[in-house]
């Protein structure tokens, strides 16, 4: 049995839900975060031990503190946290609200800050630890209908540049996961019109990427051989972007 602890946010359905499972089987202790999915999440920590299904809302710092607590009492301390949580909304640029650009800011981005920020003291002490967060490829190039969600995935790469540079020297990395179009349920309704195979044509590996592909990066990210990889962002797009 592995005996890190790993937190993942939004953990009950598509990358998130393939890195706690990758996670679980490479028999690390696994908090199973969801918001509103509860029975999904529950369905991947099912059977294991060392895996437990915990509930948070990361636009809310009181439910990151419970939800941290949690896996506490039942693991110990966060080795590895995953900020993977997060919402997207097509919407043209002009008709975006006030309300729309807090409520992305607040759980693609905020979110990520406020959960970092509680499991960063124990890191601190143990002088060990991994943060990886999941970005897109739109918060390299920018967003057409969805201007708002590139750029809170945009703060996101530089939150995870910031943090390298604050923490590295403690033995914590930090890195970021740059995904392209992925077979998930949040792309179905982007690919789900004429143009999609023209999108899928334009990517050089001529597909869509698998959750398990993006997955698999996170792994090696977590894991002791990656300890002098930090304030990277690691692209797994296909060749759709060469930054």
């Amino acid at each position: 049995m592995n005996h890190e602890v790993a937190f993942v946010t939004g953990a009950s359905r598509g990358i998130g839900k393939a890195i706690a499972e990758e996670l679980i089987k490479a028999q690390y202790k696994v908090a199973v975060g969801y918001n509103s999915h509860k029975e999904l999440a529950e369905l991947v920590a099912n059977g294991f031990s060392s895996a437990m299904a915990v509930h948070v809302d990361i636009s809310d710092e009181g439910s990151i503190d419970q939800a941290i607590k949690c896996t506490e009492e039942r693991f110990g301390e966060v080795d590895i946290l995953v900020n993977n949580a997060g919402i997207a909304q097509q919407k043209p640029f002009l008709e975006l609200t006030d309300a729309d650009w807090q409520q992305m800011m607040s759980v693609n981005l905020l979110g990520a800050v406020r959960c970092t920020r509680r499991v960063l003291p124990a890191m601190i002490g143990k002088k060990y630890g991994r943060i990886i967060n999941i970005s897109s490829i739109g918060g390299q190039w920018g967003g057409v209908y969805q201007v708002h969600y590139a750029a809170s995935k945009a703060g996101l790469i530089n939150l995870t540049m910031s943090m390298a540079r604050l923490y590295s020297q403690e033995g914590i990395t930090c890195n970021v996961i740059a995904p392209g179009l992925i077979e998930t349920d949040m792309i179905a309704e982007e690919m789900n019109d004429a143009a999609a195979y023209k999108r899928i044509e334009a990517i050089p590996s001529a597909r869509l990427g698998s959750v398990q592909e993006v997955a698999a990066v996170a792994i090696f990210l977590a894991s002791k051989e990656a300890s002098y990889i930090t304030g990277q962002t690691i692209n797994v797009n296909g060749g759709m972007y060469f930054g």
